[in-house]
């Protein structure tokens, strides 16, 4: 085993942490986006695509 395994394993470690949060966090924004979306369309604001 090299002197720097644990180096490796732990720079490997965060870096799969960091990245499942921005993912975590990419799936709770799409969500809460969808949520504001049905809201203003139920309340009859309508997308601008929809209208040209």
């Amino acid at each position: 085993m090299s002197p720097y395994t644990f180096f490796i394993a732990g720079a490997y470690g965060v870096t799969a942490f960091v990245v499942a949060g921005l993912v975590l966090r990419a799936v709770l924004d799409y969500r809460a986006q969808v949520r504001a979306l049905a809201d203003l369309e139920s309340r009859g604001v309508g997308r601008r695509s929809r209208r040209g």
